[in-house]
């Protein structure tokens, strides 16, 4: 791990949103982590971050919660969103390829389908 202790370490709007600089990492990303109560050294270890990066950015949460929980709250809705147009792309794909099976092949997309669903449900 490297450490920025010469450099001050602070938390700065990107394109990405609200994010540790000297990083790509989103508060967005620790907040995941913040929520379901995981302790501050596991999500420094997770992400590689300096002791003055992690203070920062669980500071910043702490200090600005209200803010911080309604963009995280809108980064998740954007996330969620964009998982359901892709699965009904690909369903949509699928479909059209469905249509376009040869006689002969039934066995092989059989078990493509199945392989699909066995890993629909570890998602």
């Amino acid at each position: 791990m490297i450490s920025q202790s010469n450099t001050k370490v602070a938390i700065i709007h990107t394109e990405r949103g609200l994010t540790i600089s000297g990083t790509r990492i989103t508060l967005y990303d620790v907040m995941d982590y913040v929520k379901a109560q995981y302790p501050a050294k596991f999500i420094q270890g997770l992400f590689e971050l300096t002791d003055e990066q992690i203070n920062a950015a669980l500071s910043y949460i702490e200090l600005n919660r209200d803010v911080v929980e309604v963009e995280y709250a809108q980064v998740v809705r954007e996330t969620e969103e964009l998982q359901v147009y892709y699965a009904n792309q690909n369903r949509d794909r699928l479909i059209s390829t469905a249509t376009k099976i040869k006689t002969g092949n039934e066995s092989a997309w059989k078990k493509l389908q199945k392989m699909r669903s066995q890993r629909e449900l570890k998602v």
